[in-house]
């Protein structure tokens, strides 16, 4: 068997080409270049050798986007050893869970996220070390000396390209995160198909992602994308905000922007960011998460002349295989097929739908996942044969391009007819009370479902006859049976850290009002 590991791909390739001294990533604080990434991933990897792990074993990364964490990712990947990049908005309890989860044996974690984990480090048996990456090293190693320690050289272990190389944690928006398993071939598998035939990506791109790199969305946007043209990528450490966002995009003028549909809803109404524009070479978006409202697609386009590609995603696939592509684009849909991939529409007992038929959407994937870890049954549910189960429902059109209905959870009836709680907020965040909005089941008197909204307003926007309007407003948008029966208005609405909106807290009751 022909051995392949992604960093040869990723890294050593851009060096050996020439592009040593390009700049490939910066975080407002530190640079690297290709040539020192590749020297100091060698270093993480002589470290990890130094504290004892073993080819295969687990080191997790609680680490916030910085220079630091394409240097451990990549050192691990090195040395042959699988790392695990968690969630940095995760409790502790979380967090004790799934480092327990992962049998990981060492743990980098930034100083800013060190004192959510103090309390947990202690009481797991297999985490024999801990590394923070900073100035406070709590007790603990500091990543900066350790790798200042170690040689620049360093043989890359002759891994194979369907050997496990990183574990992903699944947002877990309905229970406790599963980690999906990806081997070294599928980073590539990603480039190849949706950066390379979507994007276009090039060598001159410089790249922002407000997704981080913990994310599948945020890795492949901004290191495997980049990397794998010799571009440059901007990370941000901190929340992204309307106001930061406009000011990276000012600064460092990328050429590519991946957001996602809560983000660019929310950059369109800041009052505070209404005159900033989105740079002068900015070409293309994406968007990924949950689906882009046609309405949030047009006013961006309309604002600042630039489109918002939509398409989705997920972890168990690593990055998009459904996407609206630059000479291809219809708002409000989730486009077609990427190039590589190929999609099905099945019914409740899985047969395949015809067109303009609402169906669970399965994907074959050069990408996915070799399963769930420590899951088999959930593996086995989700991961059948060639195809992947996603559990989001679609409609196909006669033209071959698929439309959100939303999540197999989510969907209900309501006399009779399917009611995707996505076209309903769509048709609400129409209105110009609006700003965001979420819909869920809820029984009537006689026990019939009918749709419940909850809507964020706009600021000053005025609530006198609002259900009224709302509710004639959706009638008109989309038909007379999928008016919100119910509309309660909140100050937020539950999500994930991926800014999946968490409907099974709003049918449990959980909203801010």
């Amino acid at each position: 068997m022909s051995t392949y590991n992604a960093v040869t791909w990723l890294l050593d390739r851009n060096v050996d080409e020439g592009r040593g001294a390009k700049l490939a990533f910066t975080d407002t604080v530190s640079e690297l270049t290709y040539g020192e990434l590749q020297r100091q991933s060698r270093r993480a990897a002589n470290l990890l050798r130094r504290l004892g792990v073993r080819r295969e074993e687990r080191v997790a990364m609680i680490m916030l986007d910085t220079v630091d964490f394409p240097i451990v990712f990549l050192g691990a990947i090195r040395a042959g050893v699988v790392p695990v990049p968690l969630n940095t908005l995760l409790t502790a309890d979380q967090y004790a869970y799934v480092l327990s989860d992962s049998r990981a044996r060492v743990l980098f974690v930034s100083e800013a996220l060190y004192p959510v984990v103090k309390d947990v480090v202690g009481h797991l048996p297999d985490l024999e070390c801990v590394v923070v990456a900073g100035k406070n090293a709590f007790g603990h190693k500091l990543l900066a000396e350790e790798l200042a320690k170690e040689s620049d050289s360093f043989a890359t272990v002759e891994t194979h390209a369907e050997e496990p190389a990183f574990w992903l944690y699944s947002s877990g928006s309905t229970g406790m995160p599963k980690g999906v398993r990806h081997v070294h071939s599928n980073l590539q598998a990603t480039a190849d198909t949706y950066a390379k035939q979507v994007l276009g990506i090039k060598e001159n791109d410089v790249c922002l992602s407000a997704a981080k790199l913990f994310f599948a969305y945020g890795l492949g946007n901004a290191l495997t994308f980049p990397m794998s043209v010799g571009a440059t990528t901007v990370l941000n450490s901190e929340r992204p905000t309307p106001a930061l966002m406009f000011a990276l995009l000012s600064k460092y003028n990328p050429t590519i922007f991946y957001g996602a549909p809560t983000l660019f809803a929310a950059m369109l109404n800041d009052e505070a960011s209404k005159n900033e524009r989105a740079g002068t070479r900015l070409r293309i978006c994406t968007s990924a998460g949950e689906a882009l409202p046609e309405s949030v697609g047009l006013a961006w386009k309309a604002r600042f002349g630039v489109d918002i590609l939509d398409g989705i995603g997920s972890t168990e696939l690593l990055h998009i295989f459904l996407s609206n592509s630059p000479s291809d684009i219809k708002y409000g849909t989730s486009g077609r097929p990427v190039p590589g991939y190929k999609v099905r529409l099945v019914s409740d007992d899985g047969a395949d739908v015809p067109d303009g038929e609402i169906g669970e959407l399965l994907v074959e994937a050069p990408s996915a996942g070799e399963g769930y870890w420590n899951q088999r049954a959930k593996s086995r549910h989700t991961f059948q044969g060639h195809w992947t189960r996603t559990g989001d429902k679609y409609v196909r059109d006669a033209d071959g391009r698929y439309t959100f209905c939303g999540r197999a959870d989510d969907m209900f009836k309501v006399s009779g007819i399917w009611v995707s709680p996505f076209e309903v907020e769509s048709a609400l965040i129409t209105h110009p009370a609006v700003l965001e909005a979420a819909v869920v089941p809820e029984a009537d008197p006689e026990g019939l479902l009918k749709p419940k909204a909850y809507v964020v307003l706009r600021a000053g926007s005025q609530t006198d006859n609002l259900y009224e309007a709302l509710k004639e407003h959706v009638k008109q948008k989309i038909g007379p049976w999928k008016y919100p029966r119910w509309i309660d208005v909140v100050d937020s609405l539950p999500k994930t850290a991926t800014g999946k909106i968490q409907r099974y807290k709003l049918r449990e009751g959980e909203a801010k009002h």
